[in-house]
């Protein structure tokens, strides 16, 4: 069941950045490999409904695993395999401290979260993958 949720972590994770990363630019105009800390938790307190004090204490999570994620995509001597290796521990730490931090129903839509992204990162067991979420 752990490898199950680590598994499914991960994508969730990996989707979240994506998706921060291209509503992010930098201020030249280039979109970034890593994205803000605001725009991330911007993203995770709509899609969990997380209250201002939960949003306080995830900030500085998202900091850090910001700041290690950087690090790591700007070191050259990191192949992308190596990287994305690299990657995976800094994610599932913040994943797990973020779930300190959140409710039971908003751990369960995080789960939702992870296991949609999932999908869309690696398809359906047919072959095809999920359609866009709708928008709100």
């Amino acid at each position: 069941m752990n490898r199950i949720r680590l598994l499914a972590i991960a994508p969730m994770l990996i989707f979240a950045l994506a998706t921060v990363a291209q509503q992010t630019t930098t201020p030249s105009g280039v979109s970034g490999a890593v994205p803000a800390v605001d725009a991330h938790l911007k993203v995770l307190a709509e899609k969990l409904d997380l209250t201002s004090d939960q949003q306080a204490r995830v900030k500085p999570m998202l900091q850090e695993m910001h700041d290690a994620s950087e690090k790591l995509v700007q070191d050259p001597n990191l192949s992308p395999d190596e990287r994305q290796a690299s990657l995976k521990p800094v994610r599932m730490k913040a994943d797990k401290e973020i779930r300190t931090v959140l409710s039971d129903d908003q751990k369960k839509k995080l789960d939702q979260l992870e296991q949609e992204s999932h999908m869309d990162l690696h398809g359906n067991p047919d072959g095809t993958t999920s359609p866009p979420s709708p928008q709100r």
